[in-house]
């Protein structure tokens, strides 16, 4: 089962303890199926949702009897009395979506819905798919309610809201009140920064590394170089001293020729030494 499925079929079996939070997902699956008859879905965790629903909600057994949808519809204001016909629309009533608790139920319904979850082992990534622009619209300002920063993209005829930041997912999923998939989403970052982490230091040690190598080798064609031309005792005492010790030492880190001198000398007096070498090669050079 995918991390996306595993989301689905927790927020399926999850069910909102106020009659208002049930009609506010309710109406979310209505909308966002595009069909009166959600139960008749194709998306079976939907169908699954639907019942429940509608059990908790009327009390009639998990559907309607033939005709009897108008009771659900008026419910969650989609019913035209005028008319006495369904009224169907893209977007939900305001009036259902008024408390915070309305809303996290609005968007668990979208979700459940319409929406999909990247594997987090590879990718960050949430979106719902809406039907319209209207219905995108209503939903992104929702989300973006709890503090979110979920962007509208058009994908062919569809408006897609979504949120490719990892800890706002993890937010959002509790606003859906998906806590086990919560969890498991986090232990995927916590284990991906750890890593992370390791291989910044491991890059870090490694480019040190290369570059201490780098300048001992050079600093060995230096004295090479003078040793070649001038001879090392056309030095000044102090960096013959220390030119035979790179020599005789030619892995080892500045702090650790340091100590080998009489008195000992500090990385950065060493680090001067082993350049005014340099020059005096570069001048040779020349």
């Amino acid at each position: 089962m995918s991390f996306s499925s595993e989301v689905k079929a927790e927020l399926a079996a999850h069910i909102g303890r106020s009659r208002h939070c049930q009609l506010a997902e309710l109406a979310a699956l209505i909308a966002f199926e595009c069909r009166v008859h959600t139960a008749d879905s194709e998306n079976q965790l939907v169908k699954e949702k639907y019942h429940l629903l509608v059990h908790k909600l009327f009390e009639s057994g998990s559907e309607f009897a033939a005709g009897e949808e108008w009771r659900m519809l008026e419910a969650v204001k989609m019913w035209d009395e005028e008319a006495n016909r369904p009224k169907p629309a893209d977007t939900v009533n305001g009036i259902l979506l008024q408390q915070n608790c309305c809303r996290r139920a609005y968007v668990r319904g979208a979700f459940l819905a319409s929406g999909s979850m990247s594997d987090p082992n590879k990718a960050y990534h949430f979106e719902i798919v809406c039907r319209s622009n209207a219905q995108a619209e209503q939903l992104c300002a929702i989300i973006n309610g709890f503090g979110m920063d979920a962007k509208i993209v058009t994908r062919k005829k569809y408006y897609v809201v979504y949120l490719k930041e990892g800890a706002q997912i993890v937010d959002l999923l509790n606003i859906m009140e998906a806590h086990v998939a919560l969890m498991n989403l986090e232990n995927v970052r916590i284990l991906k920064e750890m890593r992370n982490s390791v291989n910044r230091k491991v890059n870090c040690e490694t480019a040190n590394i290369s570059k201490t190598v780098n300048a001992a080798v050079q600093q060995l064609q230096d004295i090479a170089y003078i040793r070649e031309k001038a001879g090392l005792d056309s030095l000044p005492e102090h960096l013959r001293e220390i030119a035979l010790l790179r020599l005789e030492y030619p892995e080892a880190p500045l702090k650790e020729l340091g100590t080998y001198l009489d008195p000992p000398v500090g990385k950065s007096g060493v680090n001067h030494r082993l350049r005014k070498i340099s020059e005096i090669a570069e001048g040779l050079r020349k």
